[in-house]
């Protein structure tokens, strides 16, 4: 049964960092681009992060360029979402998806992604 859990969210003030956790069980992670997600209350799923079957490939939304790092262990079944600098813009519940094509494209769509966690919710106030 494919199966992917994230981890990490939580409560941080505007400026802090949090590191979100996916793992993923069920399925060989190294054959999955893995790509991260949010949503707040009342927008749209947005891509924030992609990441190639390798990790040699990595895109990220505009609104966290420089921000957010994405990387992934496939000996440990995880991909791992760093998140600093953080403003309440970010709010949002993550969450990870799999995808079996190896293609982690600039426009990271969440219609092109088939398997996904139940999410981790973040939110930035102080």
């Amino acid at each position: 049964q494919l199966q992917l859990v994230e981890s990490g969210g939580g409560l941080v003030q505007p400026g802090g960092s949090l590191r979100l956790s996916c793992v993923v069980s069920g399925f060989t992670l190294d054959y999955y681009t893995i790509g991260w997600f949010r949503q707040a209350p009342g927008k749209e799923r947005e891509g924030v992060s992609c990441i190639g079957r390798s990790g040699g490939t990595t895109n990220y939304a505009d609104s966290v360029k420089g921000r957010f790092t994405i990387s992934r262990d496939n000996a440990k079944n995880t991909v791992s979402l760093q998140m600093n600098s953080l403003n309440p813009e970010d709010t949002a519940i993550y969450y990870c998806a799999a995808r079996r094509r190896d293609r982690c494209a600039k426009n990271i769509n969440f219609y092109e992604y088939d398997y996904w966690g139940q999410g981790t919710q973040v939110t930035v106030s102080s």
